[in-house]
């Protein structure tokens, strides 16, 4: 009797350590954080980026245009592809519509293109 006894618990104290931690383990996968919200905050967070870039002078006009058109445009699609329910394909592909537009973020703050005029000689 003693030895079953102490069998539940053994059990019960594996079980209720594993069940926590196959919970943080589904928290912690690869829709996480921003990618569970594939747009909304997102959209946000890259314009906000592209006017610190306007104002630090990292982009250009030019720049901060053509990445504000994009980031529009990845946005209506996102508002086309939310009507009809977003299904596992459309949340990837706006995904990587979002990454591509955040790279391109990055590379035009640091390309070190500051405008028309820049270190030119007269």
């Amino acid at each position: 009797m003693k030895k079953i006894l102490l069998s539940i618990a053994a059990v019960s104290a594996v079980a209720a350590a594993a069940i926590p931690a196959a919970a943080s383990a589904q928290a912690y996968g690869y829709d996480r954080g921003h990618r569970q919200d594939v747009g909304g905050d997102r959209v946000a967070r890259l314009d906000q980026r592209i006017d610190v870039g306007i104002r630090s002078g990292g982009l250009t006009r030019n720049e901060a245009w053509r990445l504000k058109s994009d980031l529009r445009e990845t946005a209506r699609l996102e508002a086309r592809y939310r009507r009809g329910g977003l299904n596992g394909w459309e949340r990837a592909d706006l995904d990587r519509r979002y990454d591509r537009i955040g790279a391109q973020i990055r590379y035009e703050r640091r390309d070190r293109d500051h405008g028309y005029d820049y270190g030119r000689r007269y």
